[in-house]
Protein backbone atom coordinates (compact mmCIF):
# COMPACT_ATOMS: atom_id res chain seq x y z
CA UNK A 1 0.00 0.00 0.00
CA UNK A 2 1.28 3.48 -0.86
CA UNK A 3 1.93 5.68 2.16
CA UNK A 4 1.66 9.47 2.05
CA UNK A 5 2.27 11.94 4.84
CA UNK A 6 -0.50 13.92 6.45
CA UNK A 7 -1.29 17.08 4.55
CA UNK A 8 -0.21 15.68 1.20
CA UNK A 9 -2.45 14.60 -1.62
CA UNK A 10 -3.51 10.97 -1.54
CA UNK A 11 -1.85 8.57 -3.98
CA UNK A 12 -4.05 7.55 -6.92
CA UNK A 13 -3.46 4.05 -8.27
CA UNK A 14 -4.95 1.95 -11.05
CA UNK A 15 -5.49 -1.57 -9.70
CA UNK A 16 -4.85 -4.62 -11.88
CA UNK A 17 -6.23 -6.96 -9.22
CA UNK A 18 -7.96 -6.56 -5.85
CA UNK A 19 -6.26 -8.13 -2.82
CA UNK A 20 -8.22 -9.27 0.24
CA UNK A 21 -6.97 -6.21 2.16
CA UNK A 22 -8.11 -3.92 -0.67
CA UNK A 23 -11.45 -5.76 -0.83
CA UNK A 24 -11.91 -5.00 2.87
CA UNK A 25 -10.96 -1.31 2.41
CA UNK A 26 -13.20 -0.90 -0.66
CA UNK A 27 -16.10 -2.50 1.21
CA UNK A 28 -15.56 -0.08 4.10
CA UNK A 29 -15.64 2.92 1.73
CA UNK A 30 -18.85 1.66 0.11
CA UNK A 31 -20.47 0.99 3.51
CA UNK A 32 -19.48 4.46 4.74
CA UNK A 33 -21.06 6.08 1.69
CA UNK A 34 -24.28 4.10 2.11
CA UNK A 35 -24.32 4.84 5.86
CA UNK A 36 -23.87 8.52 4.99
CA UNK A 37 -26.97 8.47 2.77
CA UNK A 38 -25.40 8.25 -0.70
CA UNK A 39 -27.56 6.79 -3.44
CA UNK A 40 -25.01 4.38 -4.92
CA UNK A 41 -27.26 1.40 -5.79
CA UNK A 42 -27.45 -0.08 -2.27
CA UNK A 43 -29.95 0.13 0.56
CA UNK A 44 -29.23 0.61 4.26
CA UNK A 45 -28.05 -1.34 6.12
CA UNK A 46 -25.42 -2.68 3.71
CA UNK A 47 -24.06 -6.02 4.86
CA UNK A 48 -20.36 -6.82 4.63
CA UNK A 49 -21.27 -9.84 2.48
CA UNK A 50 -23.18 -7.69 0.01
CA UNK A 51 -20.37 -5.12 -0.19
CA UNK A 52 -17.75 -7.81 -0.72
CA UNK A 53 -19.86 -9.55 -3.38
CA UNK A 54 -20.10 -6.25 -5.23
CA UNK A 55 -16.31 -5.72 -5.14
CA UNK A 56 -15.63 -9.32 -6.16
CA UNK A 57 -17.83 -8.70 -9.21
CA UNK A 58 -15.88 -5.50 -9.94
CA UNK A 59 -12.64 -7.50 -9.59
CA UNK A 60 -13.89 -9.92 -12.25
CA UNK A 61 -14.57 -6.97 -14.55
CA UNK A 62 -11.07 -5.62 -13.90
CA UNK A 63 -9.57 -9.06 -14.62
CA UNK A 64 -11.46 -9.30 -17.93
CA UNK A 65 -10.55 -5.76 -19.00
CA UNK A 66 -14.17 -4.59 -18.95
CA UNK A 67 -13.49 -2.08 -16.14
CA UNK A 68 -10.70 0.10 -14.88
CA UNK A 69 -10.60 0.55 -11.10
CA UNK A 70 -8.78 3.47 -9.50
CA UNK A 71 -8.25 4.04 -5.80
CA UNK A 72 -7.09 6.96 -3.67
CA UNK A 73 -4.95 5.94 -0.70
CA UNK A 74 -3.44 7.63 2.31
CA UNK A 75 -1.59 6.33 5.35
CA UNK A 76 -4.82 4.73 6.65
CA UNK A 77 -5.65 2.87 3.43
CA UNK A 78 -8.15 3.33 0.61
CA UNK A 79 -10.26 6.45 1.08
CA UNK A 80 -11.85 6.75 -2.35
CA UNK A 81 -12.44 4.96 -5.62
CA UNK A 82 -13.87 5.33 -9.10
CA UNK A 83 -14.43 2.97 -12.00
CA UNK A 84 -14.45 3.43 -15.75
CA UNK A 85 -16.70 0.89 -17.44
CA UNK A 86 -14.85 0.24 -20.69
CA UNK A 87 -17.00 -2.54 -22.15
CA UNK A 88 -19.77 -0.92 -24.18
CA UNK A 89 -22.11 -2.07 -26.96
CA UNK A 90 -20.62 -2.73 -30.39
CA UNK A 91 -21.85 0.60 -31.78
CA UNK A 92 -20.31 2.60 -28.89
CA UNK A 93 -16.64 1.56 -28.71
CA UNK A 94 -15.59 5.20 -28.21
CA UNK A 95 -17.65 5.62 -25.02
CA UNK A 96 -16.99 4.79 -21.38
CA UNK A 97 -19.04 5.20 -18.25
CA UNK A 98 -17.79 6.55 -14.94
CA UNK A 99 -19.27 4.53 -12.09
CA UNK A 100 -19.19 4.41 -8.31
CA UNK A 101 -17.12 7.48 -7.57
CA UNK A 102 -16.97 7.00 -3.80
CA UNK A 103 -15.09 9.01 -1.20
CA UNK A 104 -15.08 8.07 2.47
CA UNK A 105 -16.58 10.79 4.69
CA UNK A 106 -13.24 11.15 6.52
CA UNK A 107 -11.64 12.34 3.26
CA UNK A 108 -14.28 14.63 1.79
CA UNK A 109 -13.51 18.25 0.92
CA UNK A 110 -9.82 17.38 0.42
CA UNK A 111 -9.82 17.20 -3.38
CA UNK A 112 -9.95 13.40 -3.53
CA UNK A 113 -12.94 13.32 -5.89
CA UNK A 114 -11.25 15.72 -8.30
CA UNK A 115 -8.03 13.67 -8.31
CA UNK A 116 -9.98 10.47 -8.95
CA UNK A 117 -11.93 12.04 -11.81
CA UNK A 118 -8.79 13.38 -13.51
CA UNK A 119 -7.21 9.93 -13.24
CA UNK A 120 -10.36 8.26 -14.60
CA UNK A 121 -10.39 10.60 -17.59
CA UNK A 122 -6.70 9.91 -18.24
CA UNK A 123 -7.22 6.13 -18.10
CA UNK A 124 -10.25 6.40 -20.41
CA UNK A 125 -8.19 8.38 -22.95
CA UNK A 126 -5.38 5.82 -22.74
CA UNK A 127 -7.93 3.08 -23.47
CA UNK A 128 -9.18 4.91 -26.57
CA UNK A 129 -12.33 6.49 -25.16
CA UNK A 130 -13.36 9.91 -26.44
CA UNK A 131 -16.64 10.28 -24.55
CA UNK A 132 -17.54 9.60 -20.92
CA UNK A 133 -20.95 9.63 -19.27
CA UNK A 134 -22.05 9.42 -15.64
CA UNK A 135 -25.02 9.99 -13.39
CA UNK A 136 -25.27 11.23 -9.83
CA UNK A 137 -27.83 12.05 -7.18
CA UNK A 138 -25.39 14.13 -5.13
CA UNK A 139 -25.42 17.94 -5.26
CA UNK A 140 -21.79 17.97 -4.05
CA UNK A 141 -20.78 15.64 -6.87
CA UNK A 142 -22.70 17.77 -9.39
CA UNK A 143 -20.62 20.79 -8.38
CA UNK A 144 -17.40 18.76 -8.70
CA UNK A 145 -18.32 17.51 -12.18
CA UNK A 146 -19.33 20.96 -13.42
CA UNK A 147 -16.08 22.50 -12.09
CA UNK A 148 -14.19 19.71 -13.88
CA UNK A 149 -15.73 20.54 -17.27
CA UNK A 150 -18.50 17.97 -17.41
CA UNK A 151 -21.71 18.98 -19.20
CA UNK A 152 -25.06 18.52 -17.44
CA UNK A 153 -27.58 16.79 -19.70
CA UNK A 154 -30.60 16.81 -17.43
CA UNK A 155 -32.26 15.50 -14.30
CA UNK A 156 -34.81 12.72 -13.94
CA UNK A 157 -36.99 13.14 -10.85
CA UNK A 158 -37.41 10.12 -8.58
CA UNK A 159 -34.97 8.04 -10.65
CA UNK A 160 -33.50 6.11 -7.71
CA UNK A 161 -33.87 5.60 -3.98
CA UNK A 162 -31.69 6.90 -1.18
CA UNK A 163 -30.41 4.15 1.17
CA UNK A 164 -33.30 4.73 3.62
CA UNK A 165 -35.88 4.34 0.83
CA UNK A 166 -36.77 7.93 -0.13
CA UNK A 167 -36.89 8.71 -3.88
CA UNK A 168 -34.17 10.99 -5.24
CA UNK A 169 -33.48 12.79 -8.48
CA UNK A 170 -30.58 11.74 -10.72
CA UNK A 171 -28.60 14.10 -12.94
CA UNK A 172 -26.76 12.90 -16.06
CA UNK A 173 -23.48 14.35 -17.36
CA UNK A 174 -21.09 13.79 -20.25
CA UNK A 175 -17.55 14.83 -21.05
CA UNK A 176 -15.79 14.77 -24.40
CA UNK A 177 -12.16 13.77 -24.00
CA UNK A 178 -9.57 15.49 -26.10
Amino acid sequence: MTTVSAGTAPAIRLLDTISEAQLHDLSAVLADCVDGGASVSFMHPLSEECAQAFWRNVAAGVDSGERALLVAEDEEGILGTVQVVLAQPENQPHRGEVAKMLVHRRARRRGVGGLLMKAAERVARERGKTLLVLDTSSADAERLYERSGWVRVGTIPGFALLPQGEPCDTTFFYRELK
